[in-house]
């Protein structure tokens, strides 16, 4: 399968398709974590559809390389951020996609060895789920048999510093 295009409106979509399967399932979440950095605009967005509380955990496995496509080992941050003194118990842990699965794989005994606050149940939402990962998400939009690479919309400023964004934007004073 060739790699698979995103643009922002279907992006959105995705999102928005993600939070109808979720409010369909009637599960009762009272948290929302999502991973940084792909899970940010998805948990941002379900966080406000919701009316949630946010918390962020910074991940990466990706390294380097051409366009950032080569998998390294796991690197977790040590804390979660949260505007709140407790993670709620039952935790909506978002991400954008699955790939190999490693990262939410790893990331829930993560949560529960780390944790502050008795979590009682973890769902975790994606919006593509591809067929290579060793989880199946609780929550998905799009399965990929194929396992396309995946460019969102957003990955053209992962090439561009700010002095191309000030040439861009046509404001060098």
């Amino acid at each position: 399968m060739p790699d698979l295009y995103v643009s922002w409106s279907e992006y959105h979509q995705k999102i928005e398709q993600l939070a109808a399967q979720i409010y369909q399932s009637g599960w009762d979440f009272n948290q929302i974590l999502c991973l940084a950095r792909g899970g940010l605009r998805v948990g941002d967005i379900l966080s406000r559809i919701y009316d949630q509380p946010l918390a962020i955990l910074a991940t990466s496995s990706y390294r380097g390389g051409s366009g950032k496509q080569e998998r390294g080992s796991l690197t977790v941050s040590q804390h979660i951020t949260m505007t709140s003194d407790k993670l709620g118990s039952r935790i909506l842990l978002v991400d954008d996609l699955v790939d190999s699965g490693v990262t939410l794989q790893e990331t829930i005994p993560w949560l529960r060895k780390n944790s502050n606050s008795e979590i009682e149940e973890i769902r975790t939402a994606v919006i593509w789920y591809k067929a290579c990962s060793v989880i199946k998400p609780d929550y998905y939009v799009d399965y990929l048999a194929e396992n396309p690479w995946i460019h969102q919309p957003f990955e053209h400023y992962e090439k561009m510093n700010p002095e191309d964004l000030v040439v861009k934007i046509g404001n060098g004073s």
